[in-house]
């Protein structure tokens, strides 16, 4: 049987996990410098947009989430799921005309804001609580849809006088979650389970309709939050051994699902439009909604503190969380502010033993008196005479290779030099243990430069094919 209310237990639970959710479902809403006349902020909403079906065909964005993770239910189990997204609602702003009536305005200019036109996101939820015995066979689809509307909000002066108003119209939305699991091949316990989500809009865009026309239709920052109370989630990243397979057979389409909670916790799930790891959380030095994650929290805290009072204005203005931010930083206290410069994690004792080190350096002698991270603490390690072995040949300073840069652990540039040969300059060992093989690119004009600065290129040994001598 299938419910909308959720159990004290997993509402509790999943309010854990909207922690970290509610900054999935409001990144990038309104950027610095958190005014709707930035250029930043005019084009909205990249993360988790799912579009009417009919605008995939014209935009390189979708209409549907695909979920799927391996879990390990017990019998009886329940399974509560959560849907999140963001509604746009377009707000326009009047003036009042000395006859009482209304008219559109660029703006509306108060004491403390000037208000101008924005597209709002109102937040909305799907929710649903079903045995996990009934997701076998075709599951659980549930229809859910949000009406077209229009509300006003009075804008009044310091004296309270009415002096214009908001109008907010959003138009309607509709769309449906699918469920279902399946339990996997062999001895174990555990099941497959999918979870989607699908825009099943009807609207189809006119002549000249643009992005702003689909998004008022959309479901913005859609994620999903799952509740298992009797039994665990397996990680997609670190599964199980028995697990991997099956893991990496999961099938997850514009949003990646990591398990959510404490570190130790396994029984729920944020499947996010934004890569995460697991247990993401929130930085305990983080002073509030910042919204614009792509900076650093110190950097936008300063700069928002340093805009003009007219720039304050405008954002006061363009939404009430641009609002907020603006009163965060306007009154951070110093010490808050000081935490923002960065915080230890972790310590270690920088004299103690460096650690192992493998790929065919043999450790030798530690001087104690000397860094872990000092070059001379090991007395074995010599880039200018350590050899690492590739398909059994050795490769050492001196040595020619061809580049055969991956994906795996390659940026976009260096793939430019595959098939380029390229000689060896030195065979490097970190303190974890791995090896990197610097080298200088044959032909490269610049590099004579770059071996008297010590600037070469470094790929790891799978990333080279020896010459013959």
């Amino acid at each position: 049987m299938t419910t909308t209310t959720f159990t004290a237990p997993a509402e509790a639970r999943l309010a854990v996990a909207r922690q970290v959710a509610d900054a999935v479902l409001f990144e990038g809403y309104v950027l610095y410098p958190y005014r709707a006349s930035a250029a930043k902020n005019r084009l909205r909403w990249q993360f988790g947009v799912l579009v009417p079906p009919s605008w995939t065909a014209t935009a390189a964005e979708h209409d549907f989430q695909h979920t799927e993770l391996l879990m390990e239910p017990r019998r009886g189990a329940v399974l509560s799921v959560e849907v999140r997204f963001l509604h746009a609602r377009r707000r326009t702003v009047q003036r009042v005309l000395p006859d009482g009536g209304f008219e559109t305005v660029g703006e509306l200019r108060l004491a403390d804001r000037v208000i101008v036109p924005w597209d709002e996101g109102r937040e909305e939820r799907v929710r649903l609580t079903v045995a996990v015995e009934e997701l076998a066979g075709s599951g659980a689809v549930v229809p859910f849809d949000r009406p077209a509307g229009e509300e006003t909000e009075p804008v009044t002066d310091a004296d309270g006088t009415v002096v214009g108003r908001l109008v907010r119209r959003h138009e309607a939305v509709r769309g449906v979650l699918r469920l279902s699991a399946s339990p996997l091949d062999g001895p174990y316990t555990a099941q497959r389970l999918s979870a989607v989500v699908e825009n099943t809009g009807e609207w189809l865009p006119g002549e000249g309709a643009g992005r702003d026309a689909a998004l008022s239709r959309s479901l913005v920052a859609t994620h999903t939050l799952l509740h298992l109370d009797a039994g665990r989630f397996l990680s997609l990243t670190d599964p199980p051994e028995w697990a991997r397979g099956a893991a990496a057979a999961c099938r997850n389409l514009h949003t990646w699902p990591v398990l959510a909670g404490e570190p130790d916790s396994r029984d729920l799930v944020l499947s996010s439009p934004i890569i995460l790891e697991d247990h993401p959380a929130i930085a305990p030095e983080s002073p509030g909604a910042l919204y614009d994650a792509t900076e650093i929290d110190e950097i936008l805290a300063l700069r928002t503190a340093a805009l003009t009072d007219e720039e304050k204005r405008e954002a006061r203005g363009t939404d009430d969380r641009a609002a907020a931010v603006i009163e965060l930083t306007d009154s951070m206290p110093a010490q808050v502010l000081e935490r923002l410069h960065g915080a230890v994690r972790g310590l270690r004792e920088v004299t103690a033993p460096a650690p192992p080190v493998s790929g065919g350096a043999a450790c030798g002698p530690v001087r104690p008196d000397t860094p872990w991270w000092d070059p001379g603490a090991d007395a074995s390690v010599d880039p200018a005479r350590d050899h690492v072995l590739v398909d059994g040949r050795q490769v050492r300073a001196g040595s020619r290779v061809v580049l055969r840069p991956r994906l795996r652990h390659t940026d976009a540039q260096d793939l430019f030099l595959a098939g380029r040969r390229a000689l060896v300059e030195a065979v490097l060992h970190d303190v974890d243990g791995g090896v990197h093989v610097a080298v200088t690119v044959e032909d490269d004009p610049g590099a004579d430069i770059r071996r008297e600065q010590g600037r070469y290129l470094y790929f790891q040994p799978d990333e080279i094919d020896v010459e013959a001598p």
